[in-house]
């Protein structure tokens, strides 16, 4: 399977910014899995740590281990 596939392709990809410890890392993911990630994410860090948007998804790789994110 290629490694740009959404896990659920039913569902719109959304652009993932991540930042921590002072770096910026963007990921294209499925809604489920962004939402859920930003969750978990602000529960550990600080709450501005994540950011989802609508935008192109297109030039950013899939959020790593993104199928762990499908269910809370």
């Amino acid at each position: 399977m290629s490694k740009n596939i959404s896990p659920r392709p039913q569902e719109l990809d959304v652009h993932l910014s991540v930042f921590l410890h002072g770096a910026r890392f963007d990921f294209a993911a499925c809604l489920t899995a962004a939402l859920i990630f930003m969750h978990e994410h602000q529960a550990q860090h600080y709450a501005d740590a994540v950011t989802v948007d609508l935008g192109d998804t297109s030039r950013y790789p899939r959020l790593p281990c993104e199928r762990l994110y499908l269910e809370p």
